[in-house]
């Protein structure tokens, strides 16, 4: 059960017209952001970070930032940003077969630049956090400074929403959950204590050490 009930989408109008920028990269307004409208500063503050963090600046693209909020999220364990992100990326191009093969790292689907990116990102999302001089020198020889800020902004925005929404268990929506089920499910995810369609599992995070890890956190590192 959600800690907190949503409120209407039409209940602040100022909110709901910042929030039509996450019919273009959702296809819908989350429950996330309907539960911070009980505080219009902090939802209007959310929505105003978001769209400064996955706002296109150059080489990164917006697929490449939503699957840097996805790797993050895992390492997170929230399921419903989980499901969040793999349908943010579907919709930004993301291929079926790059979200079945982001946990491989021999895939030739992704870049060295992208996989160092990944890496960074299980590491710096993970608690305690694991980055290393080594995975911090692995992201410089790929990306810029400028392109490391836009990296550990995307990492940095999904830590705030990663403990939002596990934390209140909030309800996943029906496109995002049936994306889930279809793509991330054959791999372990499973919607738990998020369900909207009651076909999800146990509460708890996903067991990082299951299938849908090719390689171990150390390796990753």
């Amino acid at each position: 059960m959600p800690l907190v009930s949503p409120l209407p989408t039409d209940h602040s109008a100022e909110v709901a017209e910042l929030a039509k920028f996450f019919h273009e990269t959702l296809g819908f307004v989350p429950n996330s952001v309907l539960r911070m409208q009980r505080r219009p500063g902090i939802a209007k503050a959310f929505i105003g970070l978001n769209r400064a963090v996955m706002e296109k600046h150059g080489r990164i693209t917006s697929e490449q930032k939503r699957l840097i909020a996805y790797v993050a999220s895992y390492a997170a364990g929230c399921r419903y940003c989980q499901a969040h992100t793999a349908l943010a990326a579907s919709r930004c191009g993301a291929s079926e077969e790059r979200l079945a093969q982001i946990w491989d790292r021999s895939s030739p689907l992704f870049t060295g630049a992208e996989k160092a990116a990944f890496d960074f990102a299980l590491a710096a999302a993970s608690v305690p956090n694991a980055v290393t001089p080594e995975s911090a020198a692995a992201l410089r020889a790929h990306w810029s400074d400028d392109e490391i800020v836009e990296i550990l902004g995307v990492i940095s925005l999904f830590g705030f929403l990663n403990r939002w929404n596990d934390s209140m268990a909030t309800t996943l929506e029906e496109g995002a959950e049936g994306l889930a089920l279809a793509h991330l499910g054959p791999s372990g995810w499973e919607a738990g204590k998020r369900a909207l369609l009651g076909i999800g599992g146990a509460h708890g995070n996903l067991n990082r050490e299951g299938p849908i890890v090719k390689f171990s956190r150390e390796e990753a590192l």
